[in-house]
């Protein structure tokens, strides 16, 4: 497959709901786009500003100072101490590694790329782009002989679904029997909202629990768009395998991958400091608060979104159904058919508009006497 041959970009097929939210006399409620509307945190945005004399090229591997935030933060937040500098990189966002990885990988045609039922589309996309075969299956049993690669994501997007440590010991497990890399996209692992993950943290794939002290072919991804608002920086790293982050890494090097000096700056100083991440945690709690049980009163049912940035809504009808009465309401949300072919009566509603814009979504999903 060609990059010619890729589809539309699916957001295209929102426009015109949009044009109608946007013509409501209360204004647009945007609940469409997982984009944050909170300001960078300003012990960020005072890094960066201090980093702005950048003249020499950055390094793709990334400062060793960035890279000693990254192993000390997964000690720290996710529960995964002993992490090498050699075993994590620096990316510039998530999405292109989402997207790069079959190819960096030298995947190609008569590979499988499994991916889950509820699915980002970019997981789908980067198969694609390299002419191997695209499989949904949240079943590890239901993973095939010639799968070479395994996209987990917890919590999900779009569905909030989390992962505990007994499932991804049985999909490590699996895609070790299948030899397949596995890489868990973990970007949500910060906002746990329901069951077991309103106390405790969300697992990484890394967990000794999960792994022991073996990461052979498992990756951990992971994004400061959510947690830090930077959405704007491009911030990400993986990490794990070390023979296979040393392999990506020499790709990259080739292909000129490499973030921003100051960019590197501003995420060493994201994960140093909790603070800002545990206020923006409450802002999304406090407006999933307000925009969940509007939208139980209204008619809908949540499915999982025990984690994560959006709620997984429906009302038992087509998602182009639910836009268009959104759109009257003047609220714009994504179609479950974004997500892939198994969930065309969900949409998504995310959570990152400001707490002005949530109160109005909710008031607006009242029912009428």
């Amino acid at each position: 497959m060609a990059v010619r041959d890729l589809d539309d970009y699916p957001w295209d097929a929102v426009a015109p709901f949009a044009a109608r939210a946007r013509v409501h006399p209360g204004g647009i409620v945007d609940l469409s786009i997982g984009s944050p509307v909170d300001p960078t945190p300003e012990v960020v945005a005072a890094a960066l500003r201090d980093a702005t004399d950048a003249h020499a090229y950055p390094q793709t591997v990334g400062t060793a100072a960035l890279r000693s935030a990254i192993t000390a933060w997964y000690g720290r937040r996710r529960a995964v101490p002993g992490l090498s500098v050699d075993e994590v990189l620096p990316t510039v966002g998530s999405k292109e590694l989402v997207a790069l990885l079959p190819l960096l990988m030298d995947l190609g045609p008569g590979d499988i790329v499994v991916h889950p039922r509820a699915a980002y589309p970019t997981y789908e996309v980067g198969a694609k782009l390299v002419g191997a075969t695209p499989l949904a299956a949240d079943d590890p049993a239901q993973w095939p002989a010639g799968t070479r690669l395994v996209w987990l994501n917890t919590p999900g997007n779009p569905d909030g679904r989390v992962l505990g440590v007994d499932e991804l010991r049985a999909a490590v497990t699996r895609a070790r029997d299948l030899g397949a890399v596995i890489v868990s996209d973990e970007c949500y692992a910060e906002l746990g909202w329901d069951g077991p993950w309103a106390d405790a943290p969300i697992p990484s794939i890394l967990d000794p629990r999960v792994v022991g002290q073996d990461r052979r072919d498992v990756l951990s991804v992971y994004s400061l768009s959510k947690q830090s608002n930077l959405a704007g920086y491009r911030a990400a790293f993986l990490a794990g395998d070390a023979d296979l982050v040393s392999r990506l890494l020499t790709a990259r090097k080739h292909l000129g991958l490499m973030l921003p000096g100051p960019v590197q700056s501003a995420m060493t100083a994201a994960l140093a400091d909790d603070t800002h991440v545990a206020a923006q945690r409450e802002r999304y709690r406090a407006r999933r608060e307000v925009l969940r049980p509007a939208l139980v009163a209204a008619g809908f049912r949540i499915d999982h979104s025990e984690g994560g940035l959006y709620l997984w809504a429906t009302e038992g009808v087509d998602a182009w159904k639910t836009m268009d009465r959104l759109a009257d309401l003047g609220i714009l949300a994504g179609p479950g058919h974004f997500y892939g072919a198994h969930f065309p009566e969900h949409v998504r509603f995310s959570l990152t508009a400001t707490d002005e814009r949530i109160r109005a979504a909710a008031q607006r999903l009242a029912p009428t006497s």
